[in-house]
């Protein structure tokens, strides 16, 4: 042990003689150099622009305290600051530190202006803190910024990948970011690069394809839109820092049953699931979601082996690692069964960032205790905020902390919608034409007497668009009457864009006769005897994760009425499926003269008529394979028992 005493007298005489002299010393040189030495006193390096981005986080870090630093591991739902009192919510910044914040999928937008007043609100609060650290606000934007009324809505994952067209999907991405931005949101949580295997998975239409290929393909076009062609963000003012989901394997889950197990052997998961995370982590992606699922038993927000291991440590990943929504909440069975425990496994597994998203005063204590109690080790702390740090560095959030309204004029805008129904005509893909060879139904005539449109499908913006859009679980009509928005007095409203009967009236002739028939009956076919044809729309009703798992995969009542009392009346008719994934269709086909499918194709409907008439021709292919029963599933291309309806990569070409 070292024995500290007191200085004696003659130390402490030189050490005042040696005080005078140092300071004679200091005024000189102030006086000969001017302000210089007060510049350099005050050069703050983690300010400077100009220095490295290593080296500006490096000194942050070194300043920041405990509480400082595990604010930023913590993301909170926007609702906590929107709807708490005036008088207390500001402390969500100012004495909780929080770093990160998001807008849940329920959180519906109406005014781009409105919003980006409100995260400068939150911006502000949180530059006013001791050290002025930014704050990053995040959002769902899976196809467009889907949560805000009249955005542009793109066509689901599934659809893009049917157009085989990466060019376009940069476009897309770029175009998402631009609407994303317009709001004064930084992040979004896209893309979804999991490759889904089963399509009873009820997530299958945020997945590109069976083939990780078309999967890996799309993640790197979607990243160079949203981020652009470098690591992070290559201009803060148009782009946004992405987040590939969900790490890893699930689109492979057993039975595809949403948040389940995935039994993969290596072969598997590096040849299929692995493959789109690879490329993303290469062209830099700023963060990645784990996912809720487990592989081969151990939950993936506790896997410690593929998070740090793997990810981190053999693929160099450098952004954050964040956490799903409760996602630590899940590690136990039930949920929250020892939250403790989830804190420190999910932690030292390796995640950065987690989305509480309320309550955060109960983690932010259980994380300080762990961290005090040496259960989780500082290391672990600053290798998480050095990565969150590291984003907010490389994405010029510290530059341009606060929002600008200079894109409020992109959102939604006409140049936008064009890209979104190309993206539509790319993505249809016709799987019959005519009940032979000869009998051609598709170009359709636009110039006869009459035609009948049959079904809900037809004529309801909601349905054509899908889950997650405006609402976790998508909508029912034109958004004008969303009960759980009026509920919370979110906003409502009917959202742009064109439904396939309006669609259709737009491109026939003006002297043919449209009848819209929402839900036919057996005198249906009587009634329009002498209609030319009729188009029967029909599919899936909306639905967002755990709700759309089926185990049916069948068309929703009362879609099969629907096609009985049309197609299989005698009418000849064009059946158009709205639809996230394959349905069972086989049953009808042989009443149908024409069977396309739709996906769901988002606000831009006129892309469906583009080339159903003929104005451009077919060329979208499968990026599923196409069962018969669900009794085949789980069914892809290359497995030993291939028996499909119709195989991947099929699309008749017109």
């Amino acid at each position: 042990m070292i024995k500290r005493g007191y200085p004696s007298m003659a130390a402490t005489i030189y050490g005042v003689r040696s005080f005078f002299l140092l300071a004679a010393i200091v005024i000189l040189l102030s006086g000969r150099s001017g302000g210089a030495t007060a510049a350099t006193r005050g050069y703050i390096k983690y300010k400077d622009p100009k220095a490295a981005v290593e080296e500006r986080v490096e000194d942050l870090l070194t300043r920041m305290t405990l509480p400082e630093k595990l604010g930023q591991m913590c993301q909170v739902d926007r609702f906590n600051f929107s709807f708490y009192p005036p008088a207390t919510r500001h402390e969500i910044f100012t004495k909780y530190l929080i770093g990160s914040v998001l807008s849940n999928p329920y959180d519906t937008g109406a005014s781009p202006s409105k919003r980006v007043v409100e995260a400068n609100t939150m911006q502000k609060l949180s530059l006013s803190t001791r050290l002025g650290i930014p704050l990053l606000y995040a959002i769902d934007a899976v196809h467009g910024h889907n949560t805000f009324i009249n955005a542009t809505i793109f066509p689901h994952n599934v659809g893009l990948g049917a157009t085989r067209d990466p060019d376009l999907v940069k476009k897309i991405g770029a175009i998402t970011a631009l609407e994303v931005r317009a709001t004064g949101i930084a992040q979004a949580f896209a893309p979804c690069v999991a490759v889904c295997r089963d399509p009873r998975w009820g997530r299958c239409y945020e997945s590109y394809s069976e083939d990780p290929k078309v999967v890996t393909m799309m993640t790197e076009s979607i990243m160079e839109g949203l981020q652009g062609n470098a690591p992070y963000v290559a201009d803060f003012k148009t782009k946004l820092a992405g987040c590939a989901k969900h790490f890893v394997g699930d689109g492979g889950t057993v039975g595809g049953i949403n948040e389940n197990n995935t039994v993969a052997d290596n072969a598997t998961l590096f040849g299929i699931h692995m493959p789109p995370f690879e490329i993303a982590v290469k062209k830099g992606i700023a963060s990645i979601m784990a996912s809720y699922s487990s592989l081969n038993g151990v939950k993936m927000h506790a896997n410690r082996a593929m998070i740090t291991d793997y990810l981190k440590n053999t693929l160099k990943f450098q952004g954050f690692v964040i956490s799903d929504w409760l996602g630590i909440d899940r590690i136990t069975t039930p949920p929250r069964a020892n939250y403790t425990y989830s804190i420190e496994a999910s932690i030292n597994a390796g995640i950065d960032m987690v989305m509480v998203p309320f309550q955060y005063i109960e983690f932010l204590e259980g994380l300080t205790k762990l961290v005090n109690g040496g259960y989780i080790p500082m290391s672990r702390i600053d290798d998480a905020v050095r990565r969150v740090l590291r984003v907010k560095f490389s994405i010029g959030l510290f530059e341009n902390p606060l929002a600008e309204e200079t894109l409020v004029a992109e959102f939604g805008s006409e140049a936008h919608r064009e890209v979104a129904r190309e993206a539509v005509r790319k993505s249809m893909v016709l799987l019959k034409n005519g009940k032979t060879n000869v009998d051609k139904v598709i170009p359709l005539q636009r110039n006869v007497k009459k035609i009948v449109v049959a079904g809900a499908h037809a004529n309801n913006m909601g349905w054509q668009c899908g889950g997650f859009t405006l609402t976790w679980q998508g909508f029912n009509g034109t958004g004008e009457n969303i009960g759980r928005n009026k509920a919370m007095q979110l906003p409502t409203g009917k959202t742009r864009g064109t439904t396939i009967l309006e669609a259709i009236m737009k491109t026939v002739d003006h002297t043919t006769e449209v009848v819209y028939v929402e839900e036919p009956n057996q005198d249906t076919s009587k009634l329009h005897a002498d209609a030319a044809y009729t188009i029967v729309v029909v599919g899936e009703a909306p639905y967002a994760e755990t709700q759309g798992d089926s185990t049916t995969l069948s068309i929703a009542a009362p879609g099969p009425d629907t096609i009985r009392h049309t197609c299989g009346s005698g009418m000849k008719c064009i059946v158009v499926l709205v639809t996230g994934r394959p349905l069972v269709i086989e049953p009808y086909l042989d009443t149908i003269d024409a069977l396309v499918v739709a996906w769901l194709p988002g606000t831009e409907g006129q892309g469906i008529t583009d080339v159903l008439f003929g104005d451009h021709p077919f060329t979208g292919t499968l990026p599923r394979t196409w069962m018969r029963s669900v009794t085949q599933l789980p069914m892809n291309v290359g497995d030993k028992n291939y028996d499909p309806l119709f195989p991947f990569g099929y699309g008749i070409k017109t």
